[in-house]
């Protein structure tokens, strides 16, 4: 059905770096090329199956999409199309994520009842998790937790050595919220992302941001966040400055909430219906 919905359609839309190879109309949106770049971090069946297939799909789309200037170059560079061919159109923060989230629930809800410093992740050798060992060990002598909120994938490389983590795995969306907004810090340690979300949902929900200065990451916080080298001493020392300074958390508080007020998904939406209305879909000569 879809092969013959995609051949009488002006334009079809693949939202998730997938797409059919032998349509023409395509427009495709992939967040990143982190398989190609580092297969290690991926099962050998997905990483395979992404370099088989991911370069065929941006190649034969009309028009890729992706959600910044890191990944259109990294997509560009990896996956060989034309750099005319590639656009970046942000991501953004749903309405949900606001520091009037109910943080009491969140914590009522997940069995919280210390201080704890956040990081939203899936436990993979990305995620860079390991990277924060250090300092839960540390700040757990404080009586403050490093919770990681996330589930695991299959197609993903797990990371061990995360016992001294406080891991919730999978947090219900209507949580996460107050999750982000109830914690003293959310931290980003990965080692690469296309975009980089979970640090624009931390912001939108006034909660203070320490990321890595790694992939998109400097890009998406501007100086919104407290960029370090994602190493576990620097995290470490990064995280115990900001719980001992009270001035440097409102700064990146007032900054974050600034910063997310540019990304929505209202936005995002239009910025691709300005795209596809301008002929994207339309395979070039």
């Amino acid at each position: 059905m879809l092969p013959l919905l995609a051949a009488r359609a002006e334009a079809l839309l693949c939202p998730a770096n997938l797409a059919p190879v032998a349509a023409r109309r395509v427009v495709v949106v992939i967040h990143d090329a982190a398989a190609l770049r580092e297969p290690g971090w991926y099962s050998r069946p997905y990483a395979a199956f992404q370099r088989r297939i991911l370069p065929a799909v941006a190649r034969r789309a009309a028009h890729v999409v992706t959600v910044s200037e890191f990944s259109r170059r990294e997509i560009v560079e990896l996956l060989g199309p034309a750099p005319e061919r590639v656009s970046v159109i942000p991501g953004g923060v749903g309405e949900a994520f606001t520091p009037a989230a109910d943080a009491q629930a969140a914590r009522a809800r997940l069995g919280l009842g210390r201080p704890y410093v956040l990081c939203v992740a899936a436990a993979t050798a990305r995620k860079n998790l390991r990277a924060l060992v250090p300092a839960a060990r540390a700040l757990a002598r404080e009586g403050v937790e490093v919770l990681v909120a996330g589930a695991g994938r299959p197609q993903l490389a797990a990371e061990d050595g995360l016992e001294d983590l406080r891991r919730l795995g999978h947090v219900d969306d209507a949580l996460l919220p107050g999750l982000y907004a109830g914690a003293e810090i959310a931290v980003v340690p990965s080692l690469h992302e296309g975009f980089g979300l979970t640090a624009l949902e931390a912001m939108a929900c006034g909660t203070p941001v320490l990321a890595a200065r790694a992939g998109a990451l400097p890009e998406t916080c501007g100086n919104a966040a407290m960029l370090v080298e994602p190493e576990p001493a620097a995290i470490a020392a990064a995280i115990a400055g900001l719980l001992s300074d009270a001035a440097a958390r409102e700064r990146l508080r007032a900054a974050g909430l600034e910063r997310a007020r540019r990304f929505s998904w209202d936005a995002t939406a239009r910025a691709v219906d300005r795209l596809l209305s301008g002929g994207a879909a339309r395979p070039s000569a």
